[in-house]
């Protein structure tokens, strides 16, 4: 057998470079790309192998880990995780601010490859700097910190491992129940030493993402129970959109005359006009949405995990109704006394359709939820008008004039705060797939760096990225990153002086305003940032409007641009979008507070319409 003598670090990258996948018919590199920035832990080795394949696997530097393993995220979302990017980072500090990006992928279900530094394996130098050391436990680094947040976990201790390592890895970045973020932790004395591998280790290979087929005898289950139902209804996920099950969905949904609602994370699976979609469900979802869920017999819910803004910490259903989960994960499928179809969305949703043959819910009930549809565009309609009250405008109105300048081919993008609500509320998805707000984590600082990742992602689309004044505060160096690589994206910093969210959520129950607005903070006086003068000092374009009409004419401006473009306007920071359902979060049982203790006795009211279940 052939053998090719390498170093453990070039042997990774050697491999990652010859890993394929398909993508619209085309074959590309699984792996298109590193985010890096390099430490001793990495450098001198994985950063040589690097350097070396940059033609073929090229490394893009961000200027903060966390923040590149947004951008990785975003990237996956943006691919539909057909494609996977891969991010190193050296050791200590530098590896565990990822920590909070892996936590996003491994909640929302996203493939992430983290090769990060580690500790030496024969430990001859010990302690080294940024070595935390566990008197009881010398095998134990930080890298051990990320089993919490990681579908595959491992350290490299021997060139060899990585023949096994490697491919399980992968294995787990494809599997759609399983997929989330992969992290390999390769000591830095293994990262040097050479090993004779076996050729065909990096022979190149061509992946293809499985799919799993529902158990017959659970499908026939399920069918009859749909059979019996007077008010079926389809709650559409994410999964929906990363089995790329939009069509097979809406054929199912509109020859069998049942509604569809979308969870956050499936959210533009449908057109927001299409005749089978009723609006998004849940906390932050719409009157209609929530109106059919409560009175829904038979739900069929798809690709969804069901947290908690979805079921209204549920809340939202009536205690009778049944559920069918068709869902790739186990965990996912058994949830709440489902029937589980544990499958692939497309290839279980088509398998339904055709044994439900001719079936039809009842007329009425679609027709209930369209009026119910009626009414909900109504009120978006109201709260996006362009009126002048002398006061700054809300959210919802500077949703609607992005909404109506943005092709239907471009992508928007949030995370955390405000916006999450009003977009999810108030975006009128235009063409499939082009929606992502990132609420599983709901992670501050997520929005703009996935801007970058999305942006990377190609498709010749703008790239839409809101956030509010905290995020930025929080995240905002890969404006830097975007203007230095050359992926444009359009951001829009809604600046309402502070955490306005959260403080509404403080005042909702009973709680005086407190460290969220900056003026209700511990600081000599507000201070509005010039989030102008900042963006342009990295590079990019700015400019700051104070009206609508100014707000529409940057965006014109802003997509002619040939580089990443950041526009400011401050907005209402009490105004919001109705429809939200019940909400169980944590109310004092005493306080001195006469405000706390009434939102107490409304909360403990509230749980008693709780959903029993697991």
């Amino acid at each position: 057998m052939a053998k090719i003598r390498c170093t453990t670090a070039q042997a990774i990258v050697r491999y990652l470079s010859n890993q394929f996948t398909e993508v619209d018919g085309e074959r590309v590199p699984l792996f298109p790309g590193v985010y890096g920035i390099f430490g001793h832990g990495n450098v001198t080795c994985l950063g040589e192998a690097l350097e070396a394949a940059q033609d073929v696997l090229p490394t893009w530097r961000g200027q903060n880990e966390q923040s590149m393993a947004f951008a990785a995220v975003g990237f996956a979302k943006a691919m539909v995780r057909r494609q996977i990017m891969v991010v190193t980072a050296s050791i200590g500090p530098g590896t565990t601010n990822l920590l909070t990006a892996a936590g996003v992928a491994h909640t929302s279900r996203l493939p992430v490859l983290m090769i990060c530094g580690d500790s030496f394996a024969r430990r001859i130098p010990d302690p080294v700097m940024q070595q935390v050391e566990h008197f009881n436990d010398p095998t134990q680094t930080v890298n051990d910190a990320f089993k919490a947040v990681s579908r595959y976990w491992d350290r490299i201790t021997w060139p060899e491992q990585i023949m096994s390592s490697l491919p399980q890895a992968v294995a787990t970045l494809l599997d759609p129940g399983d997929c989330g973020p992969a992290f390999i932790g390769v000591c830095q004395d293994v990262q040097e030493m050479a090993y004779d591998y076996p050729e065909e280790f990096f022979s190149p290979r061509l992946h293809t993402m499985p799919r799993p087929r529902p158990d017959r005898r659970l499908l026939e289950q399920a069918v009859q129970l749909l059979k019996t139902a007077k008010r079926p209804l389809i709650i559409s996920g994410g999964g929906v959109r990363y089995s790329q099950a939009e069509a097979t969905l809406e054929a199912f949904a509109t020859e069998h005359g049942i509604p569809v609602v979308e969870t956050i994370a499936g959210k533009g699976a449908f057109t927001h006009d299409h005749p089978m979609h009723m609006g998004p469900v849940g906390i932050l979802g719409s009157t209609s949405a929530n109106e059919l869920a409560a009175n829904a017999d038979v739900i069929i819910a798809i690709g969804t995990r069901l947290m908690d803004f979805v079921t209204g910490s549920w809340t939202l259903f009536d205690h009778g109704a049944q559920f069918i989960a068709l869902n790739a994960a186990r965990f996912d499928a058994h949830k709440h006394r489902s029937l589980p179809l544990i499958c692939d969305a497309r290839e279980g949703i088509a398998e339904m359709h055709a044994a439900l043959g001719a079936w039809q819910a009842d007329a009425a009930w679609l027709e209930r939820g369209r009026n119910a549809f009626i009414s909900w565009n109504t009120l978006i309609a109201d709260k996006q008008e362009h009126t002048d009250h002398g006061t700054a405008p809300s959210y919802a109105q500077v949703i609607g004039v992005v909404n109506a300048q943005a092709a239907a081919e471009d992508y928007i993008i949030s995370a955390a705060g405000g916006l999450p609500g009003e977009l999810v509320k108030g975006w009128r998805v235009k063409n499939p797939g082009t929606f992502d707000c990132e609420f599983g984590f709901s992670c501050m600082g997520y929005e703009l760096s996935a801007g970058w990742g999305a942006a990377m992602a190609g498709n010749a689309r703008d790239v839409f990225v809101m956030i509010g004044d905290g995020t930025y505060m929080m995240m905002n160096s890969d404006i830097y990153s975007s203007v230095l690589s050359g992926h444009k994206f359009i951001l829009l910093v809604c600046d309402n002086g502070g955490y306005a969210v959260i403080n509404r959520l403080q005042n909702a129950k009973g709680g005086a305003s407190f460290n969220n607005l900056l003026k209700d903070c511990r600081v000599q006086e507000p201070f509005h940032v010039d989030f102008v003068a900042n963006a342009q000092s990295m590079g990019a374009l700015a400019r700051k409007v104070t009206r609508l009409d100014e707000l529409a004419e940057a965006i014109k401006w802003a997509k002619g641009n040939d580089r990443t473009t950041v526009i400011s306007i401050e907005t209402h920071p009490y105004t919001w979008t109705p429809g939200d359902a019940w909400w169980d979060v944590g109310v004092p049982e005493v306080s001195a507070r006469d405000s706390v203790n009434q939102a107490r006795a409304e909360h403990v009211a509230g749980r008693k319409h709780q959903r029993a279940g697991i």
